[in-house]
Parts: structure tokens; C-alpha cells; sequence
């Protein structure tokens, strides 16, 4: 007798239940285990708009989860108030780009988003979609029992001094080539059905598994994505079964990048062939189309209803240089240890 995985099913009810196709345009995700209301900002969608409020308003939904309102001036003084302990001098602009380099950029050191991803995943082996705030507090209740006081930077520098054994929050950070078509195991986070949804509703997703390329792993479990619903069908009579359309094309690497992905020839081949190792007949499966849609043989008349948790693949556009961390850099007392490139964000940065 033949027995099942759960985590084959997941996959194969992917395959026999769902409609999905890709574009080339933008989302990102999340995971089905915390709360869903951080949204991804990429920084070319920011430097496109050349507004400085879009860039606000990215780092206030980064640190808080949500923009915040009220003069620009007293919105700028509070994130300087809370991330560094004082406010900065010099001109609106010149503020509000440097505290959102300090968030989002890698260039000279691990941003504030690449930082938390590593603690937590030295940590716990996952991150989380939080905003920045409460992950620190949720981390620090789980280290200490509650949360701690003092600026996010400064407790940014204690978790990192608990997570990597550096006072000076230390993370093994080296540049990988990531080429395009590299697989991304995902799951729901969003329930998918095709009564209740329609066209333009946010999908959020999580990447399931790391994704290690080249020993650096570049994708952490619990990374965060949102995809956009397309299009969507319901089931009519004459058996015409339900249909929904998705849009997957960004997902958060591990270095807080955000990639553009798409549900490819590669990912479907890949769903395809979990589907059949768990007992799926090839007839049972349709690829429909020379792009972008997997589709399956449906009982008749029957509406979509896939529950968080449902698995499938995607994978990378084109070719991205990330920053990844030693896949196996973890030791039993949390220390991130390699002979790759340190990037580190000392306390002079946040002067």
C-alpha cells in the first residue's frame, strides 16, 4: 500500500486545484504563522517615484507596519527618536534618505531588514514578516521574557550580540550569484477560493524551505512575498470548474532583497513531479498553454478552496546578486561562524 505525505498532498492539490499565472510585474509575501500586515516596498519602486514621502512612509511600514500620519517633520523626528535615540540634523531630505539606507540598503553593511533576518534565523531557523518593532520585542521576550527597553538600534546590537556572540553585531554576509530559474518552495499564507475572491485581491505568501545556492543560503524559511489575484472564475454549471489566476513575481530574500519571480517551465516541472511521486496519474494533470499556467483535471462543478499551508514552486526571473549567509554557519550555541566576508554595521553608523 502506497502511503501519502501530508506535504506531497499539499502540493498536489496545487496541482489538480489551481490556475496560476505570472507576469512580469511585482509582488511579495509573508508567513501563515504571525500577522500579515507588513507590505514589501522594492527600492526601485521608491527611487522611480523620486518621493521622498514614498521612502517615509517604506521605512514607518518597515519599523511600525503601518505608514503614520501627521507633518513630515514630526513623522521624521519620531523614527530618528526611536531607531537612534535622538534626532538628526540637516535637511528633510538628506534625513529621511539616510534612516532609509540605514533600513533597506546593503551596500556598506547589513541593513536593518538583513539584520533581523539573521537573527532570527541563527535563532530559530526562520523569519518572520513583523515589522521591525515587534520583532525585536517578540525576540526578546523569548530570550529574556519580556521585552526590553532603549532604541531599536541599541537593541538591534543585543540581539545580535546574543544571536552571534559580537557585541558589534557581526553577520557573515557574502555576495552569491543567484541565476535565474533557481527553485523557491512556497506556501499560502492567503486561503484561495474562488467564490469569494476576485481580481486584484492581495495573496500572501512565505517562502517554505531555505534556498541554499553555492553553500550561502539565500532565501530564509518564513521570507515574505505578496502576490496579486489576476483573474478568477467561478464554477458554473456543465461542470466547468472554478479557476483562479496569481500573480507571483517578487519574493524577500534573505538580505531583505526583494526578487522578481515568476511561476515558470522549471517550478512546474517541479510540481509535477512531487504531484506524481504521491500517487497523482499523468492524466490527472494538464499543462495548458506554452506559458505560465498549470491546470489540472477538477471534479466537476466544483469551486477552488485551497487552505494556507498549500505548497508549490516558483522560481527566480533572471540572474541577482544577493548577499547570502553560510548555509552551514550555525553551531549549537547560535554563532555564525565562516571564512566568507564580513559585513559589519558598527555603532558609528547610526551616528
Amino acid at each position: 500500500m502506497n502511503f501519502i505525505s501530508k506535504k506531497n498532498v499539499k502540493i498536489l492539490s496545487t496541482v489538480l486545484c489551481i490556475t496560476l499565472t505570472f507576469s512580469t510585474t511585482s509582488i511579495t509575501f509573508a508567513d501563515s504563522t504571525i500577522t500579515t500586515g507588513t507590505t514589501l516596498s522594492t527600492a526601485s519602486d521608491i527611487s522611480d517615484s523620486n518621493a521622498v514621502q514614498d521612502k517615509l512612509a517604506a521605512v514607518e511600514k518597515a519599523v511600525y507596519g503601518t505608514t503614520q500620519t501627521g507633518a513630515i517633520i514630526d513623522r521624521i523626528n519620531k523614527l530618528e527618536q526611536d531607531y537612534y535615540g535622538t534626532s538628526k540634523n540637516g535637511n528633510l531630505v538628506d534625513r529621511i534618505n539616510s534612516i532609509y539606507a540605514q533600513i533597506f540598503t546593503n551596500t556598506y553593511s547589513p541593513s536593518a531588514i538583513a539584520q533581523m533576518n539573521g537573527i532570527e534565523w541563527s535563532l530559530m531557523h526562520q523569519v518572520s514578516m513583523h515589522p521591525i518593532g515587534q520583532r525585536l520585542s517578540d525576540l526578546e521576550t523569548m530570550l529574556y521574557g519580556k521585552p526590553k527597553s532603549g532604541t531599536y538600534y541599541s537593541r538591534m546590537l543585543s540581539l545580535g550580540n546574543a544571536a552571534f556572540g559580537s557585541s558589534q553585531q557581526a553577520i557573515p554576509l557574502s555576495h552569491t550569484l543567484v541565476p535565474a530559474n533557481t527553485l523557491i518552495k512556497i506556501k499560502l499564507v492567503t486561503p484561495l477560493n474562488s467564490e469569494t475572491m476576485k481580481a486584484g485581491d492581495e495573496v500572501k505568501y512565505q517562502v517554505a524551505e531555505d534556498v541554499i545556492y553555492n553553500g550561502s543560503m539565500v532565501f530564509a524559511a518564513g521570507g515574505l512575498g505578496e502576490g496579486t489575484v489576476t483573474s478568477v472564475s467561478s464554477a458554473k454549471n456543465f461542470g466547468r470548474d472554478g479557476k483562479i489566476g496569481i500573480d507571483f513575481a517578487k519574493t524577500q530574500a534573505f538580505d531583505g532583497t526583494i526578487v522578481d519571480t515568476i511561476l515558470g517551465e522549471k517550478a512546474k516541472k517541479e510540481m509535477k513531479s512531487e504531484a506524481m511521486a504521491a500517487g497523482a496519474s499523468v492524466a490527472g494533470m494538464v499543462l495548458l498553454g506554452p506559458i505560465g499556467i498549470v491546470g489540472g483535471v477538477f471534479v466537476k462543478g466544483k469551486n477552488i478552496n485551497l487552505p494556507a499551508g498549500t505548497e508549490l514552486f516558483i522560481q527566480t526571473k533572471s540572474d541577482i546578486t544577493l548577499y547570502g549567509t553560510p548555509a552551514n554557519s550555525t553551531s549549537s550555541n547560535n554563532t555564525l561562524n565562516s571564512t566568507a566576508q564580513t559585513v559589519t554595521q558598527t555603532s558609528s553608523s547610526a551616528e
